[in-house]
């Protein structure tokens, strides 16, 4: 898949475009219908499939206040986006001067035109151009002025609700790890580099990978949870030393929280990998993790001890085990 950041990259198609424009936060099980019919379209009209996504959020432009915590950074959303099939990804800057373009520039200029859409899959809330004052009546007829086709999805819907970013925020704010990847489709992820802590899950016999602050990807709430951790490179040491490879998908058991039993103030992910030999630790400072997050296991506790909180950190890592080891589907 080819990613183009901003529309003058982007170069000519003869045969056309089928276009799907949104924020597309998490890549979810909805964004994927919509994707997937982007996909189909192009195909069968011998076309090239493309996806308009925004960077940053619109809201963190136009309301700050307003703005949401997001399920995913660009580099995992294009990662994700990288997943459905399409031909390529158009990353546009979002800034006031885009905001403010008509819904007739938006459709006429700078689709039609300059990315030679011919088509364009949407659903029925779509809404676009300065103040989103377009809505799918006015985009079915500026479509018909410049020849473009509108494909108009119903809503993707479980449980009685539609698939958003805005429910799997929900979800992960509870907790609720297992019902965001029904939504996602996936197990929700968090990407962070590794770095230094406290040192003191390693002391415990239970060294840990610790997530940046600055990690990427909502942060679901306080708990322990059953997971996997991904190194997206080698560390430092290379594949022996670190103990895993990049690439290599590890069971882990992570907590999310500010360790109460020992006064902590700052929040923080740590991944515990399960089967290191010997407990050894990893040597993956400085390497990006993506860290998935499968089942939430227990709430954040305050211990009495060290001796209370070590027997139910073997308890956890037991728990995660089961429940990774668990047969799916």
């Amino acid at each position: 898949m080819e990613r183009w950041y901003g529309s003058q990259a982007v170069p000519a198609a003869p045969q056309g475009s089928v276009v799907a424009v949104g924020n597309f936060d998490g890549v979810h099980r909805g964004h994927r219908v919509l994707l997937d019919e982007v996909v189909r379209q192009a195909r069968a009209r011998g076309m090239r499939s493309l996806a308009v996504t925004f960077d940053p959020h619109p809201l963190h432009v136009l309301h700050p206040d307003r703005a949401p915590a997001l399920l995913t950074g660009l580099d995992e959303r294009l990662t994700l986006l990288g997943d459905v099939g399409l031909d390529g990804v158009v990353v546009l800057p979002f800034t006031p001067a885009l905001a403010a373009r008509t819904p007739r520039e938006w459709v006429v200029e700078d689709l039609a035109r300059d990315l030679g859409m011919r088509a364009t899959v949407v659903g029925h809330d779509v809404r676009f151009g300065v103040r989103n004052s377009g809505d799918l009546a006015a985009l079915r007829a500026l479509a018909l002025e410049v020849g473009v086709d509108v494909v108009v999805l119903d809503d993707a819907r479980s449980r009685g609700r539609r698939w958003s970013s805005s429910w799997v925020r929900e979800l992960l704010a509870a907790g609720d790890v297992r019902g965001a990847a029904e939504v996602l489709g996936r197990a929700h992820r968090v990407v962070g580099e590794v770095v230094h802590g406290d040192h003191r899950g390693r002391e415990l016999g239970y060294p840990t990978a610790n997530l940046a602050p600055d990690a990427e990807g909502l942060v679901p709430a306080d708990g322990v949870y059953a997971g996997w951790l991904t190194p997206l490179a080698d560390g430092p040491g290379g594949p022996v030393a670190s103990g895993v490879r990049a690439g290599d998908r590890r069971p882990a058991a992570v907590s999310i929280g500010t360790n109460p039993t020992f006064d902590g103030l700052e929040r923080r992910v740590e991944a515990f990998v399960l089967g290191v030999p010997d407990g050894a630790p990893l040597d993956l400072y400085g390497v990006r993790v993506r860290v998935e997050l499968v089942e939430h296991l227990r709430p954040t506790l305050r211990f009495d001890g060290v001796e209370e909180l070590c027997t139910q950190m073997a308890q956890d890592v037991a728990r995660a085990r089961d429940v990774l080891e668990a047969p799916t589907g």
